[in-house]
């Protein structure tokens, strides 16, 4: 066997080795698309959805999007619900200066993560209102925790949740929301348009 035989050997090999890798990492991305008809206004009206018994990491990211959805509509409103899908550990004092830094007029930053949004059309979403929530094979550091991913239409890179389940009742929560760094102007704010 000559030298170029064994390179060549060796290149397919490599190919059909991280073809097999691929495959093994597109294997373990589970992907769950959520459709809502209405944003919750209130606790009571989040708890009415079924995504609200909290059972899986993936309900509840797509829940926090949602309930950040109402923000520049009642602060207070969407704090409560925060609070609720947080559980034991509420939205703190810093939290709450995160939030109003990233979402004081920038509410487009949460619609971004909604179907049929881009900068071109202010990133207004389709209705009923759609969004998936996926993860990868480093989204389970560790038993109970979870880091799941969702697409900004004004990002070029997956932005994260974190959630963490309390086993007493069986339930995800929310621990930290990775998701509201900028992304790109929408059209109608853009000087450069």
């Amino acid at each position: 066997m000559g030298l170029f035989d064994s390179i060549a050997r060796s290149a397919v090999s490599g190919a059909v080795s991280n073809a097999v890798s691929g495959a093994v990492n597109e294997a373990a991305k589970k992907k769950e698309t959520f459709t809502f008809t209405t944003i919750p206004r209130s606790v009571e009206e989040l708890k009415a959805l079924p995504e609200s018994d909290l059972s899986t990491p993936f309900k509840t990211c797509a829940l926090t999007m949602l309930v950040l959805l109402n923000y520049t509509n009642d602060v207070n409103a969407t704090i409560e619900m925060l609070n609720f899908l947080k559980g034991p550990d509420p939205v703190n004092e810093y939290q709450k200066q995160f939030l109003r830094d990233r979402l004081q007029g920038k509410d487009y930053v949460v619609r971004s993560f909604f179907e049929g949004s881009s900068p071109q059309n202010n990133y207004i979403p389709t209705e009923p209102l759609k969004i998936t929530v996926y993860d990868n094979p480093y989204s389970y550091p560790e038993a109970g925790w979870a880091t799941l991913h969702m697409d900004s239409t004004g990002a070029d890179s997956p932005r994260q949740i974190k959630c963490r389940l309390k086993p007493s009742t069986n339930q995800w929560f929310m621990v930290e929301n990775l998701a509201l760094s900028d992304i790109r102007t929408p059209a109608a704010a853009d000087p450069w348009a």
